[in-house]
């Protein structure tokens, strides 16, 4: 008999669809049924938050942006008022090149929707959207209200969402006395303890090949989180139009596949799926400037040309799938 329980590895795993993409729950180590229980509460908050922070859906989000273009204030959940201002925090420390307030713009380019139409937007309103400059920094919040000085600010959080569901994941797991657990999110993914007796260890997307381009061990309490041209986009003719839109252009981002970042600490979900949209944002000539602003010592990216820039730090942490990659390394 124990010969044969030794054949089983405990591993629990559960998948699930939701923020439009594939979310993968794996716990080591635990029995069925309270592995079982944790992966369902897990999955329902991730359902619940979707239903919240919908950009295009009816939700509590987009209730708020109807307020904010009627010039209108509106009631929010104190836990919407304190993404907002953890969204705007961050927002700054970006330089605003990670800007929820421009969820126009990505209405306007056709991201707003489950399939995307391979259609240009008129020059003139993307300009005009430049122009009107959303900014998280518009946004005023008294007692429980929000409104906007802009009224051009429509909120989109699909670039903080998935990191923060991946915190109160975490954070479900821990009350419910997971200890070993990884949580991935469309390639965002945080760990909690081990697999056993090693590390868990994640594979990071080929932005242009199926499977993996690199793998990294991640460590407790440790994130990743990859932005990719690969997977919201749309072509006309050669040029890839993604859904990664340059707030100062108003046009999505051209000249790099994927960012790719490692973030530790209590919210390292949040700053996994934020803080490599900067990076993005910035391009390969300012990527690194943008790490060091977000404080990222852990970082790659990978360029129109597929040439793979990496600091330091992550190097000693990767293992590239093709041993022939020779990257670019900055310190």
């Amino acid at each position: 008999l124990l010969a044969a329980c030794e054949g089983k590895e405990p591993l629990y795993q559960e998948q699930g669809y939701v923020f439009g993409t594939l979310v993968d729950v794996s716990i080591y180590g635990e029995t069925d049924p309270r592995a079982r229980h944790a992966a369902s509460t897990v999955m329902h908050e991730f359902q619940r938050l979707h239903d919240m922070l919908h950009a295009w859906q009816p939700s509590e989000l987009s209730e708020l942006n109807a307020a904010f273009a009627k010039g209108e204030s509106a009631a929010v959940s104190a836990e919407l008022v304190a993404m907002l201002q953890d969204a705007a925090q961050l927002s700054q420390r970006s330089q605003g090149l990670f800007n929820p307030a421009i969820g126009g713009l990505v209405q306007l380019w056709g991201f707003h929707a489950d399939e995307f139409k391979a259609v240009q937007p008129d020059e003139k309103q993307v300009t005009q959207w430049v122009a009107a400059n959303p900014q998280m920094s518009d946004i005023l919040i008294e007692n429980g209200r929000v409104q906007s000085r802009n009224k051009s600010v429509q909120l989109d959080l699909g670039g903080y969402a998935k990191g923060y569901a991946l915190d109160r994941a975490a954070e479900l797991m821990r009350k419910r006395g997971i200890r070993n657990a990884l949580i991935n999110i469309g390639g965002n993914i945080t760990a909690l303890g081990q697999h056993g007796k090693r590390p868990w260890r994640v594979g990071i997307q080929h932005p242009r090949k199926s499977g993996a381009l690199a793998t990294l061990e991640l460590h407790d309490g440790e994130a990743i989180g990859t932005s990719g041209d690969y997977q919201r986009y749309f072509m006309l003719g050669k040029v890839r139009y993604c859904h990664l839109i340059n707030p100062r252009s108003g046009y999505p981002m051209q000249g790099v596949q994927a960012v790719t970042v490692l973030t530790r600490g209590a919210h390292a979900g949040v700053l996994s799926d934020v803080s490599s949209k900067p990076l993005f944002i910035a391009g390969a000539r300012g990527w690194r400037a943008a790490a060091t602003r977000m404080d990222l010592p852990e970082a790659m990216l990978v360029d129109s040309q597929g040439a793979v820039h990496l600091t330091t730090e992550l190097q000693k942490r990767i293992e590239f799938t093709d041993k022939n990659i020779r990257p670019q390394v900055e310190p």
